[in-house]
């Protein structure tokens, strides 16, 4: 028997598409003015690492596992986080604290000057950018992620495929949806780089204000939630 999924406010395209704006954003902001460095994937972290190690570079090695510390440490939370808040009554959804925690990060850095404390900043936006693609892992039910690529593109281009060979529409709509997310990724990058550019550090609070409409998208489901969870309770206290 096949469960239907349940369609809930924070797998919506729209708001993947903010959130992979956001994503694009960080990535051109940190390499930009963060010292050229990429911090919402990890691949190419745990690539330098080998590398420095391959040298005997210990130094830079430790450098390089930093991030990928902090990557792990904010999924760890996310589950924590996910854990502890989701299984009672609130009005408040435990994404949005997920995502509440990543504004008040980024209104944070936007006060850090470039140089001396760039790296604190790329290890602190390893942290936020592992939450996010740990709390907002699909989008209207498909596996996507909203801070990196490779995986979407490889999601895109099979169902794509699949749809053409099999005549599946549904396929078809999950292939468009996961280049969309590609794109907004891109037009995150652009609006990333431009402002960057013109503003440096400061750049970063309009991400943050991104994040802020995301925020307040999300009590669309909230306030329904909570009514439900609510009434469950009532239920059980009259049994």
């Amino acid at each position: 028997m096949q469960v239907e999924h349940k369609k809930q406010v924070s797998e919506s395209f729209r708001l993947g598409a903010l959130l992979a704006i956001v994503g694009g954003f960080l990535d051109a902001y940190t390499y930009i003015c963060r010292g050229e460095v990429f911090s919402n994937s990890q691949t190419g972290n745990t690539v330098l690492v080998g590398l420095s190690l391959a040298q005997s570079d210990f130094k830079g090695a430790l450098y390089h596992f930093v991030p990928v510390i902090a990557f792990i440490a904010g999924i760890i939370l996310t589950e924590i986080i996910k854990s502890r808040v989701k299984p009672k009554p609130t009005f408040i959804h435990w994404r949005q604290i997920i995502i509440g925690a990543e504004i008040i990060i980024l209104f944070i850095i936007s006060f850090v000057p470039t140089g001396i404390y760039d790296v604190v900043v790329n290890v602190s936006i390893s942290f936020i950018c592992a939450m996010q693609v740990e709390a907002f892992r699909k989008v209207n039910g498909t596996n996507l992620a909203t801070t990196m690529c490779t995986g979407n593109l490889r999601t895109a281009t099979e169902q794509i495929y699949i749809s053409v060979v099999e005549k599946d529409k549904v396929k078809m709509k999950k292939s468009t949806q996961a280049y969309g997310i590609v794109f907004f990724f891109i037009v995150g990058a652009c609006i990333g780089g431009i402002l960057t550019n013109m503003y440096l550090e400061k750049a970063i609070l309009v991400a943050s204000g991104i994040l802020c409409v995301v925020f307040l998208f999300m009590f669309k489901n909230s306030e329904r939630d909570f009514l439900k969870q609510l009434e469950k309770c009532d239920k059980l206290d009259e049994n």
